[in-house]
């Protein structure tokens, strides 16, 4: 790959919320789903990790994760009715402007994703999206936005000059 497309591709991490993955139980499944699709989309995987699940844990982890950082953050799990489930309220409570229509565009790609309660927003330079937990889940519902995630980047970032 040439120095310029290296240059032209996007950054992304993925946040796995899991008290499973945590405690060593389950294998965080989704998360590598997610990080290799996203690497085929042409983004650059720069980081993978994994938080408990909790509001404030899911907070924490996407406060690091996108302090300085100009990229997608894609999130995996505690989007559900679980008590446990709390992976929405983190993000908002971290968010400085939702984003509904991409949250909106994610439900809509499988009956089951009416049951995801994942938001979609900004903060700072990155665009953080929540997924399912499921591997079918996450990656379906990160391709009914994938096409549009790009722009949204250089529209935050302000290299658009398209319009």
């Amino acid at each position: 790959m040439s120095a310029s497309m290296a240059a032209d591709r996007q950054q992304a991490k993925v946040l796995t919320c899991s008290d499973g993955v945590i405690h060593g139980t389950r294998d965080d499944k989704s998360g590598a789903a997610l990080a290799a699709h996203l690497v085929v989309a042409g983004f650059d995987v720069v980081e993978q990790r994994v938080t408990a699940d909790g509001t404030d844990n899911v907070a924490a982890a996407l406060t690091e994760l996108t302090d300085g950082f100009a990229g997608l953050v894609v999130s995996t799990g505690g989007t559900g009715f679980a008590p446990r489930d709390q992976t929405p309220e983190g993000t908002r409570a971290v968010i400085e402007r939702e984003a509904p229509g991409l949250a909106e565009a994610m439900r809509l790609c499988n009956p089951l994703g009416r049951l995801s309660r994942g938001v979609a927003g900004i903060r700072g330079n990155a665009i953080i999206v929540n997924t399912p937990g499921s591997t079918k889940g996450c990656v379906e519902q990160l391709d009914a936005i994938l096409d549009v995630l790009p722009h949204a980047l250089r529209l935050l970032h302000d290299t658009d000059n398209s319009h």
